[in-house]
């Protein structure tokens, strides 16, 4: 049964990374990148602060702080140490460096070498930063960091708000900056499976931390008006969220004109 999981997984990593086309090659290696999440930051942190007390807003900011943390850390010290799955990026010199490991997963997953002598996951297509400098990220990738605190803030955003519209594209956001890890060859689709996972305990448990202080904070100094006493219990009230959505159009329009200009 795990080797059938394995060799799924290893044949979809193999369909996603050899469609390749210098376009999205561009844009894949942009939109992976951490930094297409920081207007998406502040636009939550704009919206929070036009329908909350800073004190509220402070604390819903710590929520989502703790909540990436807690998916992130899972996943780097807590799982991958224990489940030692190497990256795609990191096999093939690893069954060119004969390591056994390596070259018995190969043989128990059915590869068959090629003409040439090499497995399929030799070559796969690595992201060459400059010349000769071939991106393969660090030595484990199950699960995926990336995809966790991805979804983590999108299933924390899906049940602050409520908003159908604002879940949809926080998912979608999501699940193409993890579809971009498998497309550059540094995740296997499994990791990016388990790093949702990851990501989607992390909303659920924070979320209910928060909704818990906030019940039992009813009457404390945190919250100001009557009025935001409601938004908090009824998010479907909440103005200007679609703010979010626009932000990460804007973004993405962005990466579509830069990476075009790349060409």
């Amino acid at each position: 049964m795990l080797d059938n999981l394995l060799q799924w997984d290893l044949q979809a990593l193999l369909a996603i990374n050899g469609v390749h086309a210098p376009f999205w090659d561009h844009f894949m290696w942009l939109f992976t990148g951490k930094w297409i999440w920081i207007p998406m930051y502040a636009s939550i942190l704009f919206v929070l602060l036009k329908n909350f007390s800073l004190r509220y807003t402070i604390l819903t900011v710590i929520a989502i702080a703790l909540t990436i943390t807690f998916a992130d850390q899972v996943c780097a010290t807590l799982i991958r140490p224990q489940v030692q799955r190497s990256r795609p990026s990191r096999l093939g010199p690893l069954i060119q460096e004969n390591n056994e490991k390596s070259i018995r997963l190969m043989e128990a997953l059915g590869q068959l070498k090629d003409k040439n002598g090499q497995y399929p996951i030799e070559k796969i297509r690595l992201h060459e930063r400059k010349p000769g400098d071939f991106y393969r990220g660090g030595k484990y990738g199950f699960p995926s960091c990336h995809a966790s605190n991805s979804f983590a803030l999108a299933f924390f955003l899906l049940l602050f708000f409520k908003k159908r519209g604002l879940s949809l594209f926080i998912l979608l956001w999501a699940a193409l900056n993890s579809y971009s890890r498998a497309y550059i060859g540094v995740h296997f689709p499994g990791d990016l499976l388990a790093g949702m996972v990851v990501g989607l305990t992390g909303a659920l448990l924070l979320y209910s931390l928060l909704r818990r202080v906030s019940r039992q904070s009813w009457t404390s100094p945190v919250f100001g008006t009557e009025q935001e006493k409601q938004l908090i219990f009824q998010p479907e009230k909440l103005r200007f969220s679609g703010i979010i959505i626009y932000t990460g159009l804007a973004t993405l329009v962005f990466i579509l004109l830069y990476s075009w200009y790349q060409l």
